[in-house]
C-alpha cells in the first residue's frame, strides 16, 4: 500500500501565511519562508502553498514567493491560485513547483485541465475542489468560495479524472477552520468514485480527524490549524498515524 500523506498548507496573502475560518475572517500565520522551512525540517511529505487572494484579485501567482519557497525546501511543493494556463502552470514549474493546483480556472474551461496533463504530466496537475453544502447539494465553489457553480462535487470529481487531471484536493468550505473534523461523508463519497489520490482539506483540529480521514479514503490529510497554531506537530502525527496502522514514511 503506498505511504499516506501529511501535507501542512500555506495560504498566502499580501506575502503572509494566514488561516481563517469557512475561508473568511483571516489571521496571521507566519513568514512563507520560515513556515515552509519548518514543515520540511519537521518531516512533512509534501507542501501546498495556495496564493488565495490571486484569483479573487485577478492576478497570477506571487512568483517571487513561491521561489524563495523553493530555495527553502526539499519536499515535494504545489503551488495554486491564480494559475490561468499553460503558460502560467509552466512559470511555477520553473520557479520551483513540483505540482500546480487549479480550481477557478478548470471550471471556466475544463480543457485546461486535459492541456495541463498533456504539457506537464497527469502527476504535475492538481485539481483543487472547494465544495459547500447548499441544502443536500455539494456545491462546487470557485473565486476563493465566493462564487456558487452549478457543479456537483462528486460529478466534477469524476469528470477531472477523465480530463486527465492526477490528484484532487478536496476542501469542504463548511469544516474549513472549525477544527471539527473533515467531512467524511464527502471525502467517502468522492474517494469512492474516483482511483486517483484524494487529498482531504478542511477541519482537522485534532490527531484523531487525519485517521478518520484515512480511514475514510484518503491518500493525503491536508492541514494548517493544528500545525500552525496548536501543538500538533508533524512528528507527533506521524507517530500517532503509524501507531494505528497507517502507512506513513518512517
Amino acid at each position: 500500500m503506498l505511504a499516506r500523506r501529511i501535507i501542512p498548507c500555506l495560504d498566502v496573502a499580501g506575502g503572509r501565511v494566514v488561516k481563517g475560518v469557512h475561508f473568511e475572517s483571516l489571521r496571521d500565520a507566519g513568514d512563507p519562508v520560515e513556515q515552509a522551512s519548518r514543515y520540511d525540517a519537521e518531516g512533512a511529505d509534501e507542501l501546498v502553498f495556495l496564493d488565495i487572494s490571486a484569483s479573487p484579485e485577478a492576478r497570477r501567482t506571487t512568483l517571487e514567493m513561491v521561489s524563495r519557497v523553493a530555495e527553502a525546501i526539499f519536499i515535494p511543493f504545489t503551488v495554486g491560485g491564480g494559475i490561468r494556463s499553460v503558460a502560467d502552470a509552466g512559470a511555477a514549474l520553473r520557479a520551483g513547483a513540483d505540482k500546480t493546483a487549479v480550481n477557478t480556472a478548470a471550471v471556466r474551461d475544463p480543457s485546461l485541465v486535459s492541456r495541463l496533463a498533456e504539457s506537464f504530466g497527469s502527476q504535475c496537475v492538481v485539481v483543487a475542489v472547494d465544495v459547500k453544502r447548499i441544502g443536500d447539494r455539494l456545491t462546487v465553489m470557485v473565486n476563493g468560495g465566493r462564487e456558487q457553480t452549478s457543479l456537483e462535487a462528486v460529478d466534477w470529481s469524476r469528470r477531472l479524472e477523465a480530463l486527465g487531471a492526477g490528484e484532487i484536493l478536496l476542501t469542504s468550505m463548511d469544516r474549513d477552520g472549525t477544527g471539527k473534523g473533515y467531512d467524511l461523508p464527502l471525502l467517502e463519497a468522492v474517494t469512492r468514485t474516483v482511483s486517483i489520490p484524494v487529498i482531504a482539506s478542511g477541519g482537522a483540529g485534532s490527531l484523531a480527524h487525519l485517521a478518520e480521514a484515512l480511514e475514510a479514503g484518503a491518500h493525503g490529510v491536508l492541514a494548517a490549524t493544528i500545525f500552525h497554531f496548536k501543538d500538533s506537530s508533524l512528528p507527533r502525527a506521524r507517530a500517532y498515524l503509524r501507531e494505528r496502522g497507517y502507512p506513513v514514511r518512517p
